[in-house]
């Protein structure tokens, strides 16, 4: 990395506001290598030893966590009146963390954590096709001629016709159990391409996005940081 100011360093950590940082280093509070520094604009790397109130704090560029979305979370970085995912990141080094796309509010499963602008825009943009995995439960009968109808490129409603997405039955009953790959993320997608079929979501869950995979280990609400071998699939 290259070197930064100490108050920009410790501010990008998460450590205070870049103004309550610059206060704390004028009172003492940060060490360099073992002393006591002042001075703000002090230019530091990872080299460098830096401790705020005795506390190391290491310099992290990119932050990548794998979470199993729980219903009753929203995908958002705040939220005034709703438990958000970021808030659940609770080993988080840096501040500037978001989710890679959303899941709606009562929808489950996979959701990448980052603060990788890139390397959201490569998993979003429709241009790249990055298949996305739902497993569903749906109230209705699912037919062969749904699967027909999404896999030609479903007309949801006046404005909005969905690119071509496979779907696979599980099981058709009253409550039938489907696997979907969608190539695209619109606003309530799935529940919407089943109601133009006349079909209602009551249960949603991500598998998968692109090549990552949910960790089946992740219960509801947990995470875990991804792994060099998962960064490096994108």
């Amino acid at each position: 990395m290259k070197k930064l100011r100490l108050d920009k360093y410790l501010a990008d950590m998460g450590v205070g506001t870049r103004s309550e940082v610059k206060i704390a280093i004028k009172r003492g509070h940060v060490k360099v290598n073992g002393e006591v520094v002042r001075t703000p604009e002090l230019k530091v790397d990872n080299n460098d030893q830096v401790f705020y109130h005795d506390e190391q704090v290491g310099y992290v560029t990119h932050e990548y966590y794998m979470l199993n979305k729980p219903a009753g979370v929203v995908s958002a970085t705040e939220d005034k009146r709703c438990e958000t995912v970021i808030d659940l990141i609770e080993t988080k080094a840096r501040k500037d963390l978001f989710p890679v796309g959303r899941l709606d509010k009562d929808t489950e499963g996979l959701l990448l954590i980052t603060n990788d602008g890139d390397l959201a825009h490569r998993l979003l943009s429709p241009k790249k096709k990055v298949g996305k995995v739902y497993y569903a439960r749906i109230q209705g009968r699912v037919t062969e001629e749904d699967v027909v109808a999404f896999k030609e490129g479903l007309q949801v409603d006046e404005v909005f016709k969905a690119l071509p997405a496979d779907l696979r039955i599980l099981k058709s009953d009253e409550i039938s159990e489907i696997e979907l790959t969608i190539m695209e993320g619109k606003f309530h997608q799935v529940k919407r391409m089943f109601e133009a079929v006349e079909k209602e979501v009551i249960y949603l869950k991500r598998l998968s996005m692109g090549e990552l995979v949910l960790d089946e280990t992740l219960a509801a609400g947990e995470y875990r940081p991804l792994t060099e071998e998962e960064i490096n699939k994108f």
